[in-house]
């Protein structure tokens, strides 16, 4: 399996790091976990089919993650009409907005692309990528996503409201291959109690405010030996 750190802005784009997306391939099928900036773009210039996508799961509405599925499922709605992506968004309102979106370009027809509201538990499983969803606090629904695949374990914690509060612990006391964390909101030295509760072999460092670099460093280093902490970068490749 390979992850690819499309976006990893801290809420805003910046001239390097643009807004939080990551792409996921496992077996020639394409994920992606929320889709704040044009992924579409970056399927076309990689030479990846659109077709390829075969599940998109956001974590919340907030823009920063969100605002690039109105133009992936435009093109898919008009031009790519052989995609056939599950579309996961955790309200019944962003569902119906995302309809309401491509009604309003010229008043498409909408051909019925699979948009469908998260659950939480297992709630996606096609016989190569299997996702579990666990509410968190950071926005009225929001989610962190625990994503099985090739017998690996990632956690995406999404944007938290507190490690103490929200982080997930249904992976406590399992061994987990990586874990994609956020620390726009979160210090990151903070996660050094959660992480100690699990086998975690890699770090990601993703969403990260300038001013909390110094930290994610200092988290680098005190778990050096145990587990590998780096900071997620756009365009980064990491396969496991």
């Amino acid at each position: 399996m390979r992850i690819t750190f499309i976006g990893t802005s801290h809420g805003i784009p910046e001239p390097e790091h643009r807004c939080s997306c990551t792409m996921l391939e496992t077996r020639g099928r394409i994920y992606f976990v929320d889709m704040g900036t044009q992924a579409i773009e970056d399927l076309r210039r990689r030479n990846i089919d659109v077709e390829a996508v075969k599940g998109i799961f956001i974590t919340h509405m907030h823009g920063d993650h969100v605002n690039g599925l109105l133009s992936f499922v435009d093109l898919c709605n008009w031009y790519f009409t052989s995609a056939d992506p599950h579309i996961f968004l955790p309200t019944e309102e962003g569902a119906a907005a995302v309809k309401c979106w491509i009604a309003s370009l010229d008043k498409r027809p909408w051909r019925g692309i699979d948009l469908n509201v998260t659950r939480e538990g297992t709630f996606y499983d096609d016989g190569f990528l299997k996702v579990t969803a666990v509410k968190t606090l950071h926005t009225r629904i929001s989610y962190a996503y625990i994503i099985e695949s090739e017998g690996k374990t990632l956690l995406f914690t999404g944007d938290l409201k507190g490690t103490d509060i929200d982080y997930p612990k249904e992976v406590f006391g399992n061994k987990v291959d990586m874990v994609v964390c956020e620390s726009a909101h979160i210090d990151p030295l903070s996660y050094i109690p959660v992480f100690e509760k699990s086998d975690i072999k890699r770090v990601f460092i993703n969403h990260c405010q300038p001013r909390k670099v110094p930290n994610a460093l200092e988290l680098a280093a005190r778990l050096s030996g145990k587990t590998e902490v780096r900071l997620a970068n756009d365009g980064m490749e990491v396969n496991l």
